[in-house]
Formats: C-alpha cells, structure tokens, sequence
C-alpha cells in the first residue's frame, strides 16, 4: 500500500488554490462575522463564551475517539483553572483534568512555540497514569514501535493506515515543527488544515494523536485570531461528521500530495463550526440577559440558588430533584426543598409536567432564561 508520506517530495503538500477561494472567503466570512459579534459583548460575557466553547471541545475531542468525558465535570475543571466561578461542585477526575491542562496551554498560550517537549507534557497529561484504558503505554516519548489505525473485530481487522516507522518519527516531527513555526508559510486557515492532517500522518505516539492534533488546530486558530478567548468548537463538528472524517483522512493519507479535497472539506467543517457558534453565544447572551431582567425587578436569589440555577443554565444533565439540589448545593433536604419552594413563588423554577417516581423541577424560560 502507497501512503502520502511515501512520495519522494514528502512533505511538499499542494492544493488547487483557485478550487478553495469560495471555500476560504466563506469560512473567512463566516469567522469575521462571529468575531465582530463578539467584540460588541462585555469582557465577562467572552469569558462565559470562551468557557462554553472550551468545554464543548474538551468534551467533542473525546467523543471523536470514543471516550465520553462528564460535560460538568470538564466546565469546573476549566472554570477554575481559568479563575471564573466555579461552575460545578464535582469532585476532579484526573483523566478530565490533563485533557483540560493541554486545551488550556494550547488555546491561553497560543503565542508560545510548539516544541517537542510541549508535545511531550500534552501527551503526560492525557494519560496520567500510564494506560490507555488496560494497556500500558510511554507517554511522554515518541512511539517506539509501528502504528497501524485498523477498525472491526479481532481477525477481522481492516488496516486504514499504516503510520511510518517508529525510526522515522523523530525527524519528521523536528521537520513538523519547523514548519509549524515558520511564518512565512501558507495562508493561516490553509496553514491550520495542513498542520491537522501533516501531524496525524506522523502519528508519532501510541495513543492520543487525534486529541494532540486538535489541540494543535486549536492553537493554530488562536493564533490566527490572535486571542486566547474561543467561541466555536472545531471538535464538535468533526464529531458530527465523524464517518465522513475519517473517510477523507484515508483517502487523502493514501493518495498524492495534492491534498485539495481534504482542506475543501476541512475548511467546510470550520465554517460549520463558526455557524454553529452563533447558538452558543445566543445561549450565553440570553443567560446574562436573565440576571440582568432579575436585579431589575428587583428579585434577589442566594448564592446557593443562583449556583445550581446556572448548572441549569449550563446544560445540566438529568433531572433537578430535591435530593440533586441538596448534594449539589451541599445542604440538608429540608433547606434544598425552601429554595426550590422559593424560586416557584419568585416564578424562577416551575415542576416539571413529565413526572415520574421523584418530583423534578425546570427553568421557567418566560422569567427570561
């Protein structure tokens, strides 16, 4: 089988630049636009955005891989290591924390060099033990053996790629990052598809080379956007589109150096992201505009209440019982059940009609939610 980094002029990728100007000035178009919005907000409410967007990717990346990560968890996470109220009280999890430390060096220290050994402390974090799930793997090194990303069951495996020899990785990746730090290279949005595609064909580690990847596309849009704050999340939209993901990697990673159709597609897939981006920020601005409406007219809500009523802002998972509400907030039965009581009299809170064995309590979204 023929691999991309087989061609004698590996790494010299090319494209068909006239084919991608309607794909890049709308991709362009769309991240203006968002970016223009944005500035017309207050500092705080980028941060919320920024902490929206950041969890959405966190939790996506993994999704893409297989792994499900607590949406919560991952916010608190960030939350704290940001300096933003914490948004959660669930305990840490150390597996969520390292892929938190790595999107965070990579999005909040975008302007620092990419190195090896960068890469080396990213690839510690994700696996802080040592293991990718039951198996025992080197972090924090280049891989020292082959590399193969086959799918189906054991006998039945099918070989999508076939990674280059371990003997090899060293120089490429000193060549990748090079290349990564030279500014004098493509356009940033092209630049930024390349990289993606340029590291996961090295794919100079065990394990973690989708996540690291995309860690690395995320520093290239900060860059690009020369901001630290994010509102979109390239991840969820890959995971959206995850068949059709790895289906261009295969094809692009066995064909020619003509990588055309993999940076229509990526470009596509980022403008999808930037669009979407739009609901999140609605979510946020509708979530300021509720606090705002509340302290003009003058109703006054605990720390506690306000605590779990931005859990349910943020997208909490499952039903809001009374026994949720005092583990959650940390309180006895009895003073969960009066603040419950006291947010339906302030029209805030309202029982949810769906029912079943434990009474639930949701948003009354005509407050101002």
């Amino acid at each position: 089988m023929h691999y991309i980094y087989m061609s004698k002029d590996w790494p010299r990728l090319t494209w068909n630049a006239e084919r991608l100007v309607a794909h890049l000035s709308n991709t362009r178009y769309e991240q203006g636009m968002l970016l223009g919005q944005m500035k017309d907000i207050g500092y705080q409410l980028r941060n919320e955005a920024t902490l929206t967007a950041l969890t959405e990717e966190t939790v996506k990346s993994s999704a893409i891989e297989g792994e499900e990560l607590n949406a919560e968890t991952v916010r608190s996470s960030l939350a704290r290591r940001m300096g933003l109220e914490a948004a959660g009280t669930r305990p840490t999890d150390r597996n969520v924390e390292g892929i938190v430390e790595m999107m965070l060096d990579a999005t909040q220290h975008y302007a620092s060099p990419l190195t090896e050994e960068r890469i080396f402390d990213w690839h510690a974090s994700l696996f802080p033990i040592g293991r990718s799930g039951m198996r025992k793997i080197k972090t924090g090194a280049w891989r020292g053996g082959g590399m193969e990303v086959v799918s189906g069951p054991e006998g039945k495996q099918k070989v999508h790629f076939e990674a280059p020899e371990a003997t090899q990785v060293e120089g490429e990746m000193k060549r990748f990052l090079a290349w990564f730090e030279d500014e004098n290279g493509s356009e940033p949005l092209i630049k930024t598809g390349l990289a993606h595609l340029y590291f996961v064909t090295i794919h100079p580690f065990e394990d973690g080379n989708g996540r690291i990847a995309r860690a690395i596309t995320e520093m290239s849009l900060s860059r690009l956007e020369d901001s630290a704050q994010r509102f979109y999340s390239m991840s969820s939209q890959i995971r959206e589109k995850r068949k059709a993901y790895y289906a261009i990697l295969e094809s692009t990673q066995k064909g020619s150096l003509d990588v055309t159709e993999w940076l229509v597609w990526f470009l596509d897939c980022l403008a999808r992201a930037i669009a979407k981006a739009k609901t999140l920020t609605a979510a946020v601005l509708e979530k300021d505009g509720f606090w705002r409406r509340l302290k003009e007219q003058g109703i006054e809500v605990s720390d506690r209440q306000r605590k779990i009523i931005n859990l349910l802002q943020d997208g909490f998972e499952g039903k809001l019982t009374t026994e949720k509400w005092a583990k959650l907030a940390k309180t006895s039965h009895d003073t969960a059940l009066r603040d419950i009581q006291d947010l339906i009299e302030k029209r805030i809170l309202k029982q949810d009609k769906a029912g079943g064995r434990s009474t639930a309590y949701v948003l009354l979204r005509g407050r101002g939610a």
